[in-house]
């Protein structure tokens, strides 16, 4: 029921009578919650390789404690802190060859959690044969180090995309957040930061109008905006006009935590068959209030990162201005974080320009729901070595204007499908 507050001036008082809480189906991540049991069916990175040299590292994901360490044969472990002797935590755990051992007593734990060496106790100890300590699968692809932390049975393969598998001359990954060499981590619910990916409207407004152009002046131009599902999420194709020329831009969501992005260089006045990503991201949850941003940068001659270039893209991602300066233009992270640690669902009135974001949670429901059901969600691949296609680009494509507003708009969204179905990549 609408609350009297939204149909009266000055209505504030009547507040009171809203109910709903926040929506702990989507946003909550801990075990055995539906969201939390849905996320494990699935690797997430959750450190870069660099930082995890000779000393273990606490870290939580997906509201649990662990440690993650590197052991002096180089393979990374990840592990529930408390070693199963005394319950010493193993961040203060020396690496060995094969795992980490206990500063306490010397207990060595594998990698996998066996446990290899109980020193002090007689050789016929059936400690070694007995316990298993809490692991989980770790692995290390292009900087990043990956977890799965789901049933042993499901485990998939590490996924591999086609824009960190098929780089092509001049390209490279750079492991990072926005920055390269740095993750970030935001004080808010991984959801609704997700949710900003297939919100092409922020762009041209909070990137263009509130804040000036912190891109090119055309990404404020309104596009028509259309949304379609892929094999592995979805994507939304935003078309616009410049001159002869019209730009289509495409995002993917890869369910259930990945979006990459096109360069924010495109001003469509030039042709261009295919524009690649120059970002692919996961939103790692750290618990339902806190997640990590971790990922590539794909460095390319259309996407070199300078000091310009990675100001650009750092701008408003964090907290690291003035407040004064962010309130008079605001980025992303002020605008989500602002919505709360985690945003209330009830509280909002979604329009039509938020189609996005309503089959994003569709797909989210769709996936935790299939995991209840005991299926593989939407964006799971159980091919090994299989190369999965994602969709987003650029490109621009000379077609004339139509004379007729709502006929050119027409021309816009089916310049967009054509696109978003292949017709324009090599």
């Amino acid at each position: 029921m609408q609350s009297k507050a939204f149909a009266v001036p000055n209505g504030a008082y009547h507040l009171k009578e809203m109910t709903g809480g926040e929506n702990a189906e989507l946003t909550h991540v801990g075990p055995g919650t539906p969201a939390g049991e849905y996320l494990r069916r699935f690797w997430h990175p959750v450190a870069l390789s660099s930082d995890i040299q000779d000393l273990p590292k606490r870290i939580k994901i997906l509201s649990e404690d662990l440690v993650i360490f590197r052991s002096k044969s180089g393979q990374v472990g990840l592990v529930r802190p408390h070693c199963p002797h005394r319950g010493a935590s193993l961040e203060f755990g020396i690496p060995d060859e094969n795992g980490i051992r206990c500063c306490y007593h010397g207990w060595l734990i594998g990698v996998d959690g066996r446990i290899l060496e109980t020193p002090a106790e007689p050789p016929n100890s059936p400690y070694a044969q007995r316990l298993c300590h809490g692991a989980y699968p770790a692995r290390e692809y292009e900087g990043l180090i990956f977890a799965y932390m789901g049933p042993p049975e499901k485990m998939p393969p590490l996924p591999v995309y086609d824009v960190t598998a098929g780089l092509k001359p001049g390209q490279r990954l750079i492991p990072s957040g926005w920055t390269p060499g740095r993750t970030y981590t935001w004080p808010c619910n991984w959801v609704q930061v997700k949710e900003n990916a297939m919100d092409p409207v922020h762009t041209f407004y909070l990137h263009t109008i509130a804040s000036g152009a912190q891109f090119t002046p055309e990404f404020g131009i309104i596009p028509e905006l259309e949304y379609q599902e892929t094999p592995i999420g979805m994507v939304y194709i935003a078309s616009r006009r410049v001159g002869e020329n019209v730009w289509v831009r495409l995002h993917d969501l890869v369910m259930p935590n990945i979006h990459l992005v096109a360069s924010i260089n495109e001003d469509g006045r030039k042709e261009r068959r295919f524009g690649a990503p120059y970002l692919i991201h996961w939103a790692t949850p750290i618990d339902d209030r806190t997640f990590l941003e971790i990922g590539w940068l794909i460095e390319s001659e259309e996407m070199t990162f300078d000091k310009a270039t990675v100001d650009k893209m750092h701008f408003g991602m964090m907290d690291d201005r003035p407040y004064e300066e962010r309130q008079r233009a605001p980025g992303d992270y002020d605008a989500q974080v602002s919505q709360g640690a985690i945003h209330i669902h009830a509280r909002e009135h979604l329009g039509t320009s938020d189609r996005g974001v309503a089959m994003f949670r569709r797909l989210l429901r769709a996936g935790i729901e299939d995991v209840r059901a005991g299926r593989d969600p939407k964006g799971l691949n159980r091919e090994e070595g299989a190369v999965i296609q994602t969709y987003t680009q650029n490109a621009v494509v000379k077609v004339a204007k139509a004379e007729d507003p709502a006929e050119d708009k027409m021309v816009l969204r089916e310049v967009g499908r054509r696109v978003a179905a292949g017709e324009f990549r090599d």
